[in-house]
């Protein structure tokens, strides 16, 4: 028998029938319009981003970032604020239903909605049709999401006092405190002095640094008894002597004039 005689052979779909030679296309007949990825393309944009980058360099040497002081852990009236890019979600633990007992529900589910609509937009409108107006789910949810962002985003910008943050962050020269003065001791026994200038006596975000004003002993003491602009009346509690002593302390910038404390030191 013959090989092959009374039989068929049906070729594979997958497998064209003519193999064309592997040879890439000739771009001539669209000059101008097509170049080489190595290394015409690479080259054009590595100058592109260089001229970007230097030119973010010479913008953070001319305007710094703004720093603020040192971190303080036992400041518990200072009020943190994100980046600019996270003010949405900021603003949105603000609100009643998102906050307090139901903060899982503002930082978790409510996000995790809103991206999740974004990742599913694709399968949610599979139609071939491009234009936005022809695409109301994606576009409505994209509508939504870019509204939401800024609205929240203004808002929070609108309702937070950059004036106080300004005053809570700012940098403040360090000062050495005499902690072995009498007068620190007699400040570390108010505590309603430490609940709103700080255990370290430079402030927090209810009260100023107390060394940054040039007050002299008989100054210090008519604020600390009939108080001044923020900052309540008759709060010291102590013996007229101690509230001397404390409003010497100040008004020397936290040193004891006498060295009444290095002394004592010594002596123990």
């Amino acid at each position: 028998m013959q090989r092959g005689k009374g039989m068929k052979f049906v070729g594979d779909s997958r497998i064209p029938a003519e193999r064309k030679p592997n040879i890439p296309k000739d771009y001539s007949e669209y000059p101008h319009k097509t170049e080489a990825f190595w290394p015409n393309f690479l080259l054009r944009e590595w100058m592109v981003g260089a001229v970007f980058l230097i030119g973010y360099l010479c913008l953070t040497v001319a305007h710094p970032a703004p720093l603020e002081r040192v971190a303080d852990p036992t400041d518990t009236g200072y009020i943190p604020l994100p980046d600019w890019y996270f003010l949405f979600l900021y603003q949105l633990l603000k609100y009643e239903y998102a906050a307090g007992d139901f903060t899982v529900i503002g930082a978790v589910i409510i996000p995790g909605i809103a991206f999740g609509a974004l990742l599913l937009a694709p399968w949610l409108d599979r139609g071939p049709e491009r234009r936005p107006i022809k695409r109301p789910i994606a576009s409505s949810l994209m509508l939504l999401g870019v509204i939401s962002i800024i609205f929240l985003t203004w808002e929070s910008v609108d309702d937070h006092d950059w004036e106080a943050a300004a005053q809570q962050g700012a940098i403040v020269e360090d000062v050495e405190v005499d902690e072995s003065a009498l007068g620190y001791e007699i400040y570390q026994s108010q505590e309603s002095c430490i609940g709103c200038h700080g255990g370290d006596m430079l402030g927090g975000a209810a009260a100023p640094n107390i060394f940054e004003s040039d007050y002299n002993k008989d100054e210090v003491m008519d604020i600390i008894i009939n108080g001044a602009e923020g900052m309540p009346a008759d709060q010291f509690e102590g013996t007229d002597e101690e509230l001397e002593t404390l409003a010497e302390f100040i008004a020397n910038d936290g040193q004891d004039p006498e060295g009444n404390g290095d002394d004592e030191a010594g002596e123990e």
